[in-house]
């Protein structure tokens, strides 16, 4: 689903990124496109992987056309059928509506919360949904709607049902695990592939399940980390965006340690959300470029 282009987009900044097979004349054929277009190119990153024999773009562009993002996909469909590219291609200045789920840690969701009311984050968040109420009274102090959706055994593909409805109702792009305790249903994977964003520490496969950051500190570790992925079906494995670490040492007690590890959570995350919004990122099977 695309933004809708206002009338002060049609001169304005356009995003174009795309994938296919490698092949002689792509290049070419996309700055050709431009020029046609009367484009004026402002930035331009490309990536040849010889592994998979894939070509990947991403071309920042300025361009005045009454026809907005949603003319310029049409006329740019040609060239994309010619070397069977995957593509997307949008008005840079129209903010990725994010939907936001967490449970009862809120460090993350208070980090994109500021981010995005800030402006540093080019997101635009209609609602929070959480199994729990924890996060309500943040929530509402940046005047968003929350949404409580409990979660048990017996409710869960209820629950996950209200959820895409809450996708679909508030037209959202992009769904942020913000610290979201909850396992995802292979089907509801699969309804937010490439759209979903988890974080979690750095430190699976080891001390996995409650308190990792207390099972780490009883074994000593020395470095404490985070990871930002797109979701899949396959627990905490799926296409990884971003990763960082903070170096540690004995003098960090437990909760110093608890401390640092949702810093490190928050930084990845807002990386993470600010690219995707920003479409630098593009799959690649199991992996991920990232024109940062």
């Amino acid at each position: 689903m695309s933004p809708v282009p206002s009338p002060d987009e049609r001169a304005a900044e356009y995003v174009l990124i795309l994938s296919c097979p490698d092949r002689p004349g792509i290049v070419h054929a996309v700055s050709g496109f431009l020029v046609e277009q009367g484009a004026n190119i402002v930035e331009s990153q490309q990536f040849g992987d010889r592994l998979t024999d894939r070509f990947f773009m991403r071309i920042g562009f300025v361009v005045e056309t009454a026809a907005g993002a949603e003319g310029l996909r049409g006329a740019f469909a040609g060239v994309a059928e010619r070397f069977g590219m995957e593509y997307e291609l949008w008005a840079a200045a129209v903010p990725t509506r994010t939907l936001i789920m967490v449970s009862k840690h809120l460090h993350c969701l208070n980090d994109l919360l500021f981010r995005a009311s800030t402006g540093s984050l080019d997101i635009e968040i209609p609602a929070v949904v959480s199994n729990h109420p924890d996060a309500g009274a943040l929530v509402r102090s940046y005047g968003l709607e929350f949404h409580h959706i409990p979660v048990t055994a017996d409710t869960k593909a209820d629950a996950e049902k209200r959820l895409m409805e809450l996708v679909d109702e508030t037209g959202a792009h992009l769904v942020v695990l913000a610290r979201y305790m909850q396992v995802l249903s292979d089907d509801l994977c699969r309804q937010l592939t490439g759209r979903a964003i988890n974080i979690h520490h750095s430190f699976l496969p080891s001390f996995k399940g409650a308190r990792p950051y207390h099972q780490a500190f009883d074994r000593g570790v020395k470095l404490v980390g985070a990871t930002a992925h797109y979701v899949t079906g396959d627990l905490d494995e799926g296409p990884i965006i971003e990763q960082d670490v903070l170096r540690v040492d004995h003098g960090y007690d437990q909760d110093q340690l608890v401390s640092a590890g949702r810093d490190v959570e928050a930084q990845v995350l807002s990386r993470a959300v600010r690219w995707h919004a920003q479409s630098r990122i593009l799959l690649n099977g199991d992996r991920t470029v990232v024109f940062r």
